[in-house]
C-alpha cells in the first residue's frame, strides 16, 4: 500500500459517496487508474463496504448500552453460537471479545429503557453460554467515528 493507496482511503473515509471522477482528481489520478485502485483495496479487505452514518436521535434510537458480558462456559461450540447469536440481533451494532473480567463487550443501540430491558430479559440473557450481563447507558456521545487514523 503506498501513499496514494492511503490518500484514496482518507477521501473515501470522509465522503463513502464521492464519483470516481472526483476522487482520481482529489487524488491526483486519471478516472481508471483510480478505479483499478479502488478495486485492488476492495479485493484485498481493506475497503469493507461503503456506509453513511446515521444519527439514531434522530431516528428514535436515543438509547445507547455498553452491556459487559460474561460466559458459563468457554468451549468452542458455545463461543461461536454467542458470537452468531450476536451478529443475528441488530440491535447489537458492535461486540467485541475481551481479555479480563468480562468475555464480551457489546454495544446496543435501542429506543428507550424499556426496549433494552425487554432486549435484556428476552434475548441477551438467553443468548448462548450468557452467565451475567452487567449494563452501563451512556449518558452522550462525544465521539463516535469509523475513520482510521491513517
Amino acid at each position: 500500500m503506498d501513499d496514494t493507496d492511503l490518500k484514496i482511503l482518507r477521501e473515501l473515509q470522509s465522503a463513502p459517496d464521492v464519483t470516481m471522477l472526483a476522487l482520481a482528481g482529489k487524488v491526483g489520478l486519471s478516472h481508471t487508474p483510480c478505479w483499478r485502485r479502488v478495486k485492488q483495496l476492495e479485493e484485498c479487505g481493506a475497503i469493507r463496504e461503503r456506509v453513511f452514518i446515521l444519527d439514531p436521535r434522530v431516528l428514535g434510537l436515543g438509547v445507547t448500552v455498553l452491556a459487559n458480558i460474561r460466559l458459563r462456559a468457554h468451549d468452542e461450540d458455545t463461543l461461536i453460537a454467542f458470537e452468531q447469536a450476536a451478529r443475528d440481533r441488530p440491535e447489537i451494532v458492535e461486540c467485541f471479545t475481551m481479555t479480563g473480567e468480562s468475555d464480551y463487550i457489546v454495544r446496543v443501540v435501542v429506543g428507550s429503557i424499556d426496549a433494552y430491558e425487554h432486549l435484556l430479559k428476552k434475548v441477551l440473557l438467553h443468548f448462548p453460554g450468557v452467565a451475567s450481563v452487567n449494563s452501563h447507558f451512556a449518558l452522550k456521545c462525544v465521539k463516535n467515528t469509523t475513520r482510521l487514523p491513517i
